[in-house]
């Protein structure tokens, strides 16, 4: 037989139920619990073939199945509901925040720019932290009302699907995303046409189409050179998330950065704000540079200010070696005919973004995107203050903790993460608006009127889903590996309802420290074996491809498991995704975390888990820092760093151990009549109530609208008005203040040994002489205190400034007072730094000089 062709045939949706496309095509429906059962209850088996994506199921549904809920008066109903709550949501006169708050703005955008954008499980183009924290920005910016467009890649082959084969190897899966079944739609421009771009690199230009992924309010524009016109090579340079070598790192690179804004500019977009989430995105400042060096005629420098004043760098490392940077020769190879179109030539161009590394120098992507943004932010105060050390070499005149780069903490996305049930039981008891205001602390106060039993029962019921997917994932994995009738019989055991559960899951890391917990495995196995008390794991992350020894930390995690006397009590849970992590954070008991501090930026499963009623049981890293208030989980180890990683291990370890003998443990099995354990629910009440609104991405994109956002549209405004007047001045006045800075010469009385009690005040003087170019009015003279450092720095320095007070010997004379409001023992120093009102932060030009004590 011959066959000609292949053909598609789709369902019919009848009139009545249209609007499901529609729907499906946008991602509102991944945090509506109500949505997803429109098309769940039209074939429920099929539902979980698809992984829960709408498109799909509407594309392979039997149209009798189709006709059946057209038939069904009470899916009517429902589908009826979820249509109107839909439109409600997406009515442009809806009030929500950002309109009530700045009413002016809601037709001005803001550019968020991401490798990875972690939507839902049915788009799978995120490998972890960093993708599921871009969908939830997005999510909450649709929530609040917030103009936010997202760029970054549609990658069509995704992140890959993990398989554990029966020796415990992570084997790593890649299935092509097939567009036609994917909510995504083509971007199409002002004619109609899907938008094109295009890019240069070494000897061919490489072409990228753009397709729209809705995100309720918010669209998210998605890149994919898998185009016709492109070389082979060039066809699957996006096809992997964090896939192939460093020339196909920068190339995607180059994509990402100078391609979106080329998308965004072909989209019809005029952003107010530009914001670099993490450096891989750090190309596209340059690509603005060059608009404006070729389009509107400024100078490089001139161009860079403009650039900087509406631009945010948020970094999420923090540890030098996770920063992308490459060689000189790949920006040579990839570069060489760019950075003309800059005005600059190549020693600048390389200067610009240089780090010097211990394995040479390097073009750094997080250099490149510090220099080019006017405001910084690490994701957790702790994170924050890690990175103001670690790029303080840019500020090198200026004390660590004033370094400019300050802090936003992460949040996850309320109504993604918090289980139906869960939501449900809140609703009852909560306001009624309590989603519309879940960063609002009071909002949450009232879950403490909920009766222990109830918020136990419906975790237990979280608990047995959770142990039922785990099995169901258990029996798929036996099968695929050939077990016989024994090992399938025995799925049935794993794990236990009854049992504490405390579950890990990440991205498997060395630093991340999975198998901390077994390093006594003796102290271990007796916890497990309590047949009164018992005491279960669940772990699940994937490695990178490439991370050799993070694989073998699954294959360590995974034999343990496959051990007789650990069976059904240690669980490795094959392919970590957005499915598997709602199930873990809503069915888990305790939730643990174990990175090497302070290597964990922020993260984010911890405040899931905390959302859900399950405690934290972590080190002192990351938002848990901020988070932990002694009632709502526990710390392990001590909030300190150690002389060496043998020592941490070893500390942190036997913290665990005493911490689960003599406080979880008793805790959790402690029960009342009813058998529940009121002291855990407690716990349980207490994570919910201080983490929730605190660690939510609402609060978080409020922050980063008041914060950043807002004062970067309007800086970028006034830099841009009156044919860039302002900016030309900023760059006049910095190249005039620069050139002779090094004639600056401060001088102070000295007041050593001074002894002061609280409120008494010393007077302070100081002595400067400034050069011909340089005016009073350019600088600012200001007394800087905090706590006295061993290294004989400041910490923690406040300014105070000095007042100029006359003139003396061609110096110029200032006077000032310092009354101490804290006893201790303080540093005090004096300094000179430039002074422009359209400095972007008081310590944005890095010149600065210190004085000398007079004698």
């Amino acid at each position: 037989m011959n066959i000609i062709s292949t053909l598609s045939v789709l369902p019919r949706l009848p009139s009545e139920l249209a609007r499901l496309e529609e729907l499906a095509y946008n991602l509102w429906w991944s945090w509506h619990p109500e949505a997803q059962q429109l098309y769940q209850r039209i074939n429920p088996e099929l539902w979980e073939k698809v992984i829960h994506n709408p498109v799909k199921l509407l594309h392979r549904a039997a149209q009798a199945d189709i006709d059946r809920v057209a038939g069904d008066a009470e899916y009517m109903a429902s589908y009826a509901q979820v249509m109107a709550a839909f439109d409600a949501y997406m009515d442009p006169d809806a009030g929500a925040w950002f309109k009530r708050t700045y009413p002016e703005r809601t037709n001005h955008h803001i550019a968020y720019f991401s490798a990875e954008f972690g939507l839902h499980e049915a788009l799978p183009i995120y490998s972890g932290g960093l993708g599921v924290l871009s969908g939830d920005h997005c999510k909450a910016a649709s929530d609040l009302g917030v103009p936010l467009i997202g760029v970054g890649f549609l990658y069509p082959q995704g992140y890959f699907t993990q398989r554990i084969d029966a020796a415990g190897q992570q084997i790593a899966e890649y299935e092509r995303i097939d567009f036609d079944e994917a909510p995504a739609s083509p971007a199409l421009d002002a004619q109609g046409r899907q938008v094109l771009i295009s890019v240069d690199l070494p000897g061919r230009v490489v072409y990228a189409r753009v397709w729209r992924v809705q995100v309720g309010r918010v669209p998210i524009y998605l890149m994919d050179t898998d185009v016709e016109r492109n070389a082979p090579q060039d066809r699957e340079l996006s096809a992997r998330l964090y896939g192939g070598d460093r020339e196909m790192r920068i190339s995607q690179e180059i994509v990402l950065g100078i391609g979106g804004v080329r998308a965004v500019r072909a989209l019809g977009y005029t952003p107010d704000a530009w914001h670099m989430n993490e450096g891989h995105s750090a190309f596209l400042g340059l690509e603005r540079v060059r608009e404006m060096v070729q389009e509107q005629g400024l100078s490089f420098d001139e161009a860079v200010e403009v650039v900087r004043s509406n631009t945010l760098f948020t970094t999420h490392t923090p540890v030098p070696a996770g920063n992308d940077a490459f060689g000189f020769e790949l920006i040579d190879k990839f570069f060489w005919q760019y950075w003309g179109q800059l005005g600059v030539d190549r020693e600048r161009f390389i200067a610009f973004a240089r780090q010097e590394l211990d394995w040479g120098p390097q073009y750094s992507m997080t250099v490149l995107a510090l220099r080019l943004s006017g405001r910084h932010n690490g994701v957790s105060k702790l994170h924050g203050r890690v990175s103001r050390d670690m790029w303080k070499f840019l500020w090198p005149d200026t004390p660590v903790d004033e370094v400019p780069i300050g802090h936003i903490t992460n949040g996850v996305h309320t109504a993604t993460w918090l289980a139906a049930e869960l939501r449900d039981l809140y609703a009852r008891y909560l306001p009624e608006d309590w989603l519309e205001s879940v960063h609002d602390d009071s909002v949450w106060a009232d879950i403490d009127r909920i009766p222990s039993r109830e918020l136990w029962q419906v975790h237990q019921a979280r608990k047995q889903a959770l142990i039922d997917l785990v099995r169901r994932r258990a029996r798929k994995q036996y099968l695929r590996h050939g077990e016989g009738a024994q090992v399938l019989g025995s799925v049935d055991n794993v794990l236990n309802p009854d049992a504490l559960t405390i579950g890990f899951a990440r991205r498997f890391a060395t630093y991340k420290r999975a198998n901390l917990v077994f390093r006594d495995v003796a102290r271990i196995r007796r916890l497990l074996d309590d047949e009164k008390r018992p005491v279960q794991f669940v772990f699940a992350g994937k490695a990178h491809p490439a991370d050799e020894p993070g694989k073998a930390l699954i294959r360590e995690i995974y034999g343990l498991s496959q051990q007789p006397e650990y069976a059904g009590k240690i669980v490795f849970v094959e392919d970590y995704d957005m499915n598997l992590a709602r199930a873990l954070v809503s069915g888990v008991d305790l939730w643990m975390n174990t990175p090497r501090r302070p290597r964990e930026a922020s993260g984010t499963s911890g405040q899931k888990a905390a959302l859900c009623g399950a405690p934290n049981f972590s080190i002192l890293d990351g938002w848990w820092v901020e988070g932990y208030n002694g009632n709502n989980g526990w710390v392990i180890g001590e909030d300190r760093e150690y002389k060496d990683a043998q020592t941490q291990d070893e500390a942190d370890a036997l913290s665990i151990y005493r911490s689960l003998e003599e406080e979880i443990i008793p805790l959790y099995y402690g029960r009342n009549e009813q058998g529940v354990p009121e002291g855990w629910v407690g716990v349980m009440k207490q994570s919910i109530i201080s983490c929730a609104p605190t660690y939510s991405t609402q609060r978080m994109v409020i922050d980063y609208c008041e914060k950043y956002y807002m004062p970067a549209a309007i800086n970028g405004a006034a830099f841009v008005a009156d044919d860039f007047a302002s900016v030309r001045a900023l760059v006049a006045w910095k190249r005039r203040i620069g050139q002779n800075w090094h004639e600056v010469r401060l001088e102070a009385a000295r007041i050593d040994g001074t002894t002061l009690h609280v409120g008494e005040t010393v007077d302070l003087q100081a002595r400067l002489w400034l050069p011909a170019s340089v005016r009073p009015q350019d600088v600012q003279v200001e007394a800087v205190f905090g706590e006295s450092r061993g290294d004989g720095g400041i910490s923690s320095p406040a300014a105070v400034p000095l007042q100029e007070a006359g003139r003396e010997d061609g110096a110029i004379l200032y006077r000032g007072a310092f009354t101490p409001a804290t006893s201790g023992k303080l540093a005090l120093g004096v300094r000179v730094r430039p002074n422009h009102p359209l400095l972007t932060s008081p310590l944005d030009f890095d010149h600065m000089r210190w004085a000398q004590r007079q004698a």
